[in-house]
């Protein structure tokens, strides 16, 4: 979730200076569900970063295999962080192995550092070193800004980058990780469970909470279709639930992004000016997301400038 960082607005990433503190919810208020046999999900609030909620805001867990664990999101900052793997500790000794990072936004990505002394493998989307090296340091300060210097963390690299596909085995499972296409950001990194068919596309998917742009709306109801085959039921949604079934999220995500398109490219048609654009596009939807006076705008503004030129 993140506005570019060259748009030093208030708002950035998933963190907000603005911020709603009635969403706000400290991370110790958090518990984790099995979604699966070993399988734990913490579902977070639709909400801002505050410096009371550590920008837990999004959508984290932990997968337990017969070798070792494997972190599927590693939460909002270095608190959040060590707050998930307090939580892994509390139900197994096995060593963690591997922590994926999804997409470079921070409240997917900066509990990272938490890891550090795991000496885990890191694995990330090919493109996502670039997208830190464009990005993190900016992030990391604006979350200093809210959280403070020892809650915030820092910027952590993949050590392995996956181009195409790549695969982890845990022992008694495997985890099949694609690299997708430009989509909800430049670096989607989606995990299908084999043990359990469930399927992990982190932001590729939001439920309840708008969904925010920050790639390409056209690559992104590509690869919301490329989910769809990828013969999964269920879903771990980068927001929303802690699972849900796959094929009416994924309609819901779509109702809004066709929405989205259409009435983008009707305004582009309409010599409609991007400024007017924003408070007409998809406003039938306002009604179906929260934080939807937060985001639409924003995805309007970058629906515009990719559709102006097709």
């Amino acid at each position: 979730m993140s506005l570019r960082p060259t748009r030093r607005g208030a708002l950035f990433g998933g963190l907000c200076l603005c911020c709603l503190p009635t969403l706000g919810r400290s991370a110790g208020a958090f518990a984790m569900e099995e979604v699966g046999p070993g399988i734990f999900v913490r579902s977070a609030p639709h909400a801002e970063a505050t410096s009371e909620n550590n920008d837990a805001i999004a959508n984290i867990g932990f997968i337990i295999g017969r070798d070792g664990v494997l972190v599927t999101e590693s939460g909002g900052s270095l608190a959040d962080g060590q707050w998930l793997r307090g939580e892994i500790a509390k139900r197994t000794n096995k060593p963690i192995r591997h922590v994926v990072l999804t997409h470079v936004h921070p409240d997917h990505c900066f509990g990272a550092a938490a890891f550090a002394a795991d000496k885990p493998n890191f694995v990330g989307h090919h493109v996502l070193r670039s997208a830190l090296d464009a990005r993190g340091e900016y992030y990391r300060k604006r979350l200093e800004d809210i959280l403070g210097a020892d809650k915030a963390g820092s910027v952590v690299y993949p050590t392995q980058e996956v181009t195409e596909r790549a695969e982890i085995d845990l022992g008694d499972r495997r985890l099949t990780l694609t690299a997708h296409g430009t989509a909800h950001t430049n670096c989607d990194l989606s995990m299908l469970d084999s043990r359990t068919g469930l399927i992990f596309p982190a932001d590729l998917l939001f439920v309840n909470r708008i969904p925010s742009l920050d790639g390409s709306l056209l690559g992104w109801l590509k690869e919301a279709e490329t989910l769809k085959q990828m013969g999964a039921t269920r879903a771990v949604p980068g927001h929303g639930p802690a699972s849900v079934e796959l094929a009416p999220a994924l309609a819901e995500l779509t109702r809004y992004l066709t929405t989205l398109r259409d009435e983008t490219r009707k305004a582009i048609a309409a010599d409609v000016p991007i400024e007017k654009a924003v408070q007409m596009v998809a406003r039938s939807e306002r009604d179906h997301w929260v934080l939807f006076d937060t985001y639409n705008g924003r995805n309007v503004t970058q629906a515009y400038k990719e559709l102006e030129w097709e």
